[in-house]
């Protein structure tokens, strides 16, 4: 028996959705105003999801509290409140798009949690865009 247990989180930060390699004209013309060059921002929503065999002791597919914990560190410490671009060194010469902060989130979060879990992440960039990622 698998259970997925979530937990939410948020953070805030801004970007610009751009290539160094391309022209003004170009960047404008694919990412439109979120190629604005003095960037904008969004406040992020997150869905962590955790799946495996609950504990026969506890009950817990794992302590909220540690998951909590993961988030913070992981994700609220490393983003909130920070230019993607130039402070997050993975965006450095990537496109800090919502598909690509979700796969780095899941990545940071994976590195940490027990092998056993399967994690699922929903990243809100507003709240009618949104991605997930499974690591698949």
């Amino acid at each position: 028996m698998r259970v997925t247990v979530y937990r939410e989180a948020h953070f805030n930060a801004a970007h610009r959705l751009y290539r160094k390699d391309w022209s003004d004209a170009k960047n404008q013309n694919i990412f439109g105003k979120c190629s604005y060059p003095h960037y904008h921002g969004h406040n992020y929503d997150l869905e962590v999801g955790v799946t495996g065999t609950p504990d026969p002791e506890t009950g817990f597919v794992i302590n909220l509290d540690i998951l909590k914990t993961i988030i913070k560190e992981e994700v609220e410490d490393y983003f909130d409140h920070k230019n993607l671009n130039i402070d997050i060194p993975e965006f450095e010469n990537t496109v800090p798009s919502a598909e690509n902060i979700a796969i780095l989130i899941w990545n940071r979060i994976r590195k940490v949690l027990h092998p056993d879990l399967d994690l699922k992440i929903r990243l809100y960039e507003t709240r009618r865009n949104f991605v997930e990622y499974d690591g698949n």
